[in-house]
């Protein structure tokens, strides 16, 4: 649990870190808002695509193999972009980080899918979730520190030396071994298998959608707080702080309940929450409420309370769809990985074309209806 957590840190920490700086890099890079939100999205995009490779993988070599592959091209592309002086390296190297990220997390999800399964896997699911809201909230704060007082490269560098630390602690631990002698089924074929899977399918959209909320949010929130709310840079980063919170608060809420209220009954309220704050911010910024002080509180309110639904919502979807085709391995949560992260990269640079004149909240408003209508009519 200790190793799944860190690399789920690891790879979350790789954007938070990095989101309070965006309007810095823009001006250091010479790069257009769009192209620097871009970064983010290609992040997501780079994790998402090779994940169904990285379960393969998994199965057939074990989980130490590609684990320790996606690990060394964690850390080289992030000593890279420590030493980034352009835009169009920024995004190449951001892809190649993200595809080296999106390994670690998958198979971080897979050693802990070997272990558990049902709603115990939605309990320890969840116990990655502290893992990603310390990243969500404490790399938010840690970055706005670096840009403030050093500079936002300097956030590369922090991610490098975790993912050494992951590799020391990785070396010491006994992980599942692969089937590499034995019969192995066709990728191909196994992957349409377990799409097949109603019981599957849809919990793994509804998660999906839920990220996809959330990364969209993300990825705006740098540029509407910092430049329409005049928000300092320092400031913003301890949003992170708050943000963090409300995700603990979800993820909490799944850890203590889960065995007692059972893991769909908590997806239909974290789809509902979800879907409840992004419709209010959407209504509420084209009515023109959220402005000044008082509309800032409130879109912060809103947005720890999409943050807190999705941490409801997550862990179970995802235990959900595993649990469902359970004798498939890896390859269940790879797949699940995948379409999660696809949903989430194209929503996000989705976002980034539209004109940011509050677009963007129709587009969480439609992400939040989607899951929580796909809940209630297919599940």
């Amino acid at each position: 649990m200790t190793l799944a957590c860190l690399l789920v840190f690891m790879a979350q920490m790789a954007t938070t870190v990095y989101l309070p700086s965006l309007p810095t890099v823009m001006r250091e890079l010479a790069m257009s808002r769009r192209a620097t939100e871009l970064s983010i999205s290609i992040f997501v995009i780079g994790a998402a695509l090779p994940v169904l490779f990285w379960g393969a993988a998994a199965d057939r070599f074990g989980r130490r193999a590609p684990l320790t592959l996606s690990l060394f091209l964690f850390i080289g592309c992030s000593g890279l972009l420590a030493l980034c002086s352009n835009g169009t390296q920024l995004l190449a190297l951001r892809a190649l980080q993200g595809v080296g990220a999106g390994g670690a997390a998958i198979i971080a999800r897979i050693i802990v899918r070997d272990n558990w399964s049902g709603d115990e896997l939605a309990r320890r699911l969840s116990v990655l979730s502290i893992a990603f809201i310390t990243a969500l909230g404490g790399g938010q704060f840690v970055g706005g520190l670096l840009s403030q007082y050093s500079h936002w490269q300097m956030g590369f560098v922090l991610m490098g030396t975790t993912g050494l630390a992951i590799l020391a602690l990785m070396a010491t631990l006994p992980l599942e071994a692969g089937r590499a002698r034995g019969p192995r089924p066709a990728m191909v074929a196994t992957y349409f298998a377990i799409l097949r899977r109603p019981g599957f399918f849809w919990p793994a959209c509804v998660g999906g959608l839920g990220f996809a909320t959330t990364v969209t949010l993300q990825e705006v929130s740098p540029f509407v707080m910092q430049q329409g709310f005049g928000l300092n840079v320092t400031a913003f980063g301890a949003l992170g702080l708050v943000i963090g919170i409300a995700y603990f608060s979800g993820a909490l809420t799944v850890n203590r309940t889960v065995a007692r209220v059972g893991g769909k009954k908590l997806m239909q309220t974290g789809s509902g929450i979800v879907a409840l704050a992004t419709v209010a911010i959407l209504i509420l910024w084209w009515s023109g409420i959220l402005a000044g002080l008082s509309g800032m509180a409130l879109f912060i309110a809103l947005y720890c309370l999409t943050i807190f639904g999705q941490a409801v919502l997550f862990p179970n979807s995802m235990a959900m769809a595993v649990s469902d085709a359970k004798e498939y391995g890896a390859y269940a949560m790879a797949l699940c990985g995948f379409l999660q992260q696809c949903l989430a990269g194209v929503a996000a640079a989705g976002a980034v074309l539209l004109e940011h004149h509050g677009l963007w909240t129709l587009a969480i408003a439609l992400l939040g209806l989607a899951g929580w209508l796909m809940v209630k009519l297919r599940m």
